[in-house]
């Protein structure tokens, strides 16, 4: 586990505290490392948690399918994100949504009790790890709110539009990459796969951007 330190170092749970410090605590949050193929489940819909978990290598999908198959991607967990963290309030439930390997990928899981409860030993930055848990469910919450604002869209155009235009100002350029697929993209923002793709090629034809795979470049 002592090789993913430096993942947890740069992870939002982990920000403000030495890597020394983070070893020392791993006892003291009851870390545990465990690890996943492509295609497997980390997470099941319907199951309860009493974990915080960090992924420290790979990368995960949030997702939910309904009654007949119909997939809709709710997030994209990447190397270093926090997960879990919606459901440490005793009241909270079962999952609502599966956790998927979309690679190969490693996780730990950290007991939320642990982390929530100032152990014996008084570690010097455990306050830090609480305050930083706080504003990840804060960052958390704003990227929701971004999320509904595309899905709240009527049409499959205006839901790129609004996707296509947050991923360039997030980066800063009319040119960028997104990290998904034509289907993982129809997923997650709850539209046909063939009817976007469509719609992609009229905006193409219009002059509106160019695309290639999964690279964009808006005109």
């Amino acid at each position: 586990m002592k090789k993913f330190i430096p993942i947890l170092k740069k992870s939002r749970l982990f920000a403000g505290v030495g890597a020394e410090d983070i070893t020392s605590m791993l006892s003291c949050l009851d870390a545990r490392l465990h690890s996943y193929k492509k295609g497997e489940n980390v997470l099941r819909q319907g199951e309860h948690i009493s974990d915080i978990m960090v992924l420290v290598s790979g990368e995960l999908h949030v997702q939910r399918d309904d009654y007949w198959g119909n997939r809709s991607i709710v997030n994209r967990i990447t190397v270093g994100e926090m997960f879990g963290e919606a459901y440490i309030a005793p009241e909270s439930g079962a999952l609502l949504n599966d956790v998927v390997a979309i690679e190969d990928s490693n996780v730990i899981f950290f007991d939320v009790r642990r982390i929530m409860t100032v152990c014996s030993s008084a570690c010097k930055f455990h306050s830090t790890v609480v305050q930083n848990l706080f504003f990840s469910i804060s960052e958390k919450t704003k990227n929701l709110v971004l999320k509904l604002g595309h899905l709240s869209k009527r049409t499959t155009r205006e839901k790129l539009i609004s996707y296509l235009s947050e991923e360039a100002k997030r980066n800063n350029s009319p040119s960028f990459v997104i990290p998904f697929n034509r289907q993982q993209l129809a997923d997650f923002l709850s539209v046909d796969r063939s009817a976007m793709s469509n719609e992609l090629c009229k905006m193409r034809d219009e002059g509106l951007l160019e695309f290639e795979k999964n690279h964009f470049r808006l005109l």
